[in-house]
Parts: C-alpha cells; structure tokens; sequence
C-alpha cells in the first residue's frame, strides 16, 4: 500500500508533512521518511524503521527545513522491510536532485530491472520504485514530464507517484488510477496526499482527486495539468479494497465517502445474507462502518462487542505471519455484558488466511456468546493482489482452496456469508459488473495490467 504526502510552498513544510504521515500510518507501519528542500540548497533526507512517531523527533524535524517536502509511509510488497528500502529515494542527477515516492508494485519490475543491470545501471535496493528511478535518469527528454512519460511507457502496475526537485512537486496516477491520491491546499501552499484525511488533519481544503493516467506539475507559478497517456478515455480500475479495508473511513475516494460505501456493503450484506441473532457487532475498526449498516438494515441492535487496543498496529499488514498470529491477542477483547447469552452477528472486511477470524470467535465463545454468524463485507478473496497489497500466493488464501462452508467450519462459526461481486460493486455505486470502474482482481482473478507469469516473481513474501 504506502502512502505519500507532498507539501510544496510553506514555511514548515516538513511539520506538515510529518503530521499528513500520521493520517496515513495506517497505509504502512514498517518505515517512514521525509525529503525537505530549500530552493537552490541540497535536499535533507531523514528516514528510518517503524512509526512515524518513533522516527521523527525534535531533532529531525528541526533539520528538514525549507518550504517544499516529500514524505512516505512504507509498507512492502518488493524489497525487503530493510532500512535501505525506506521512502522517499533521492537521487542526484545531471539535472539536479530529485526525490521520490511511491504507492503501489510495477509488476514487470524484474524484467526492467534485469533491461537496466544489461545496460549497465547498478541497484542499490530491492524496491521496485528504484527501478523509476533509474528509467528517468537514462531519459534524454529534457521535460520532466516527458521523462515520466518515456519511464511509464516501460512499466506495467500501480503507481501513484509524487517526486520532488528544486523547481517543482509532481503527482502521477498510472493509467488505470489503481492508487489514490489527492490535490489539496493549505493556505497559499499546494498538497498532494493519498487520502484526504491527511489533508483534514493539517487543516487543508480539498481540490481534487488526481485524475487516472494524469500528470500535475505544481511549482511557485501554480498548477500545471497534462496527460500521462494520449488516451484520457482509457477505462479507470480503482482498487475496490481500498474502500473495503485499507482507506480511513474519513476519506473521500473514488468519488465517494469510504465511509458511505461501507455503510452500504453493510447494508447489501444485511439483505443478502441474515441471520437470526440478538446483536451486531464489529472486528474494529475498518469493520464498523459495515456493521453498522448491517445493523441498520437488519434491524438487530449493534453494540460494541469487541475493543481493539490502538496500541497495537494492523495484523494483516505486518510482515511476519509470526507477528499477525501474536497481534490478534494483543489487539482485541471481548466485552462479556454484551456478548453472553446472545446470538451474535460479526461483521468483518475479509478474511484472508482465516487465522485472524478463527481466533476471534474463539475470543466470543469464551466470552459466553452462543451462536457465532460472521458475515463478511467483501467477496472470498481468492486470487494474489500484484497492484500493491501484500497476499502474494494463492496457498495462503483460504478461500482459494476452501469452498465458503469449509472456511466457516475451519473459523468454527455457526454461519459464514460473504457479499456477492455484484453486490460490492451496487454498495460502491458500480451498478454493472460486466463493465467495472473498479480492479476487482483479489476476488474474481481479473487482472487487467500484466500477465500472471510475469508476475510468478512475486510468489515469495518478502
């Protein structure tokens, strides 16, 4: 996943920035960093491992001073969860310095890479944004944008970019605009940022979402716009999960409130799939939107039934299946007023390896709960997602060797339902599926930017 924040033209742009990173801690949690500029003066480069709190303190933000910055919340897909592979990359080039970050996984990455090694470039990290990197160094286009051009020409994927130079800030969505990202301002200084709850939380305004296969140019004359791609009818594949699971609740997406859009696959799974039971509750947090919509449609009363301690990060974005089996302890508890005796309703995003979900209901059983239904806010994902999240082989989703009733009886619920495709895509306003404006690929193997033995590579969890 990762998220982006590029703030250019304030004079605490890094504070900005460093603040923008906690509205999206959730889009990665393994590291961080920060690219600061002054305007004819060497870029200030401070990155590291683990939470943006953690990494940024008094000190460091003291030294990443100047009006523009970049920064990046990493979360991996290729390269390993090493220092060297934290975001934002800066480069010195013929042209100057410049600095990148990415959000999103070039799924033909090894091919490129292998094309630059034979022409003699020499890679310094495992992360595919690299690979950007050096396709816009060997560019001879003296246009900037030119040269994203000629770099995107050689890659298939996701990718929303924003890079930084002494002269300008620069967002880019691939063609299929898989990954968010958003223009903003904040006073006289223009922001581009992956979700707009980063912009609510240094008190910016929204302009627009950045549209697919678009490049903006912002530099001290204002906002430039132009195509990525000489095709602006080419259809938009926005990620579906991203309104399912990974986006903040908060955020407005893809034309719509992620909010909403939950609130609504909540209510379509309420009508497509009931249960008899005396409460709705929610795995928190990215489950309470639907639950509640459950609830509201149902007509069963929702009530908190499970807490989620907030000192303790996602489990399904860690790294390390080790750490995900630890975290579900840690991170959730039951509420026994509520649960014992009752028939309960648990509404939940996904279940990916199933581990999560089947300690959960042992967690409400304990409890005293006396019937377990889970009902699932998005289709069996069955299939690897290569544009950016981290399920990389079939064996490990559970859903791809088990048939629904399997699953259930795996978690050990009384009932298992997921929404149907179809449904998903009316509860995000996408009323025909045959001709989808969202990537809907981890559910129904549609994957529509490369071919998957290109992408056998990424078999291996890094």
């Amino acid at each position: 996943m990762c998220g982006v924040v590029g703030i250019w033209g304030h004079p605490e742009a890094a504070k900005l920035t460093y603040l923008g990173l906690h509205a999206l801690q959730h889009r990665g949690q393994e590291a961080a960093g920060i690219v600061s500029a002054h305007p004819d003066q060497p870029f200030t480069r401070h990155v590291g491992r683990g939470l943006v709190s953690d990494i940024f303190g008094k000190d460091a933000l003291a030294r990443l001073d100047g009006p523009h910055a970049l920064g990046h919340v990493r979360y991996s897909t290729t390269g390993l969860s090493e220092t060297v592979n934290a975001q934002p990359f800066r480069v010195k080039t013929a042209r100057g310095e410049l600095a990148l970050a990415h959000n999103g996984n070039i799924v033909n990455e090894q091919e490129v890479r292998t094309d630059l090694e034979h022409r003699g470039s020499i890679f310094t990290t495992g992360s595919d944004t690299e690979v950007l990197l050096h396709l816009l160094a060997h560019s001879r286009a003296p246009r900037l944008a030119d040269r994203i051009r000629e770099a995107a020409a050689q890659v298939e994927g996701a990718y929303s970019l924003v890079l930084l130079t002494d002269s300008a800030l620069v967002g880019v969505r691939d063609p299929s605009g898989y990954r968010p990202l958003w223009l903003g301002r904040v006073g006289e200084a223009y922001v581009l940022v992956s979700e707009t709850s980063a912009l609510s939380l240094i008190e910016g305004i929204q302009i627009r979402e950045i549209e697919p296969g678009e490049i903006v140019t912002i530099t001290d004359k204002g906002v430039h716009s132009e195509r990525l791609v000489h095709d602006p009818n080419a259809p938009a594949q926005s990620c579906i999960f991203e309104l399912v699971y990974f986006s903040r609740p908060d955020s407005f997406m893809f034309g719509q409130s992620v909010y909403e859009a939950r609130f609504d696959m909540g209510r379509k799974l309420a009508a497509e799939s009931p249960a008899n039971a005396d409460v709705v509750i929610a795995v928190p947090d990215s489950g309470i939107p639907a639950a509640l919509g459950y609830a509201d449609a149902s007509g069963i009363p929702y009530k908190p039934g499970l807490i989620r301690s907030h000192y303790v990060g996602r489990t399904f974005i860690e790294p390390e299946q080790s750490i995900r089996n630890f975290g579900v302890k840690l991170k959730l508890s039951a509420v026994r007023a509520v649960l014992e005796g009752k028939r309960v309703v648990v509404v939940d995003d996904s279940i990916v390896r199933g581990t999560t979900s089947r300690k959960i209901v042992k967690i409400l059983r304990d409890a005293g709960a006396v019937e377990v239904h889970i009902r699932i806010s998005s289709p069996p994902s069955r299939f690897p997602c290569y544009y950016g999240i981290n399920t990389p082989t079939q064996k490990e989703l559970i859903a791809a060797k088990n048939s629904v009733e399997e699953v259930g009886d795996y978690i050990t619920a009384d009932s298992l339902s997921y929404i149907s495709l179809e449904g998903l895509h009316q509860s995000v306003g996408d009323l025909s599926i045959g001709d989808p404006h969202f990537c809907n690929a981890c559910f129904s193997g549609n994957y529509t930017a490369g071919a998957p033995t290109i992408r056998s590579r990424l078999a291996i969890v890094h």
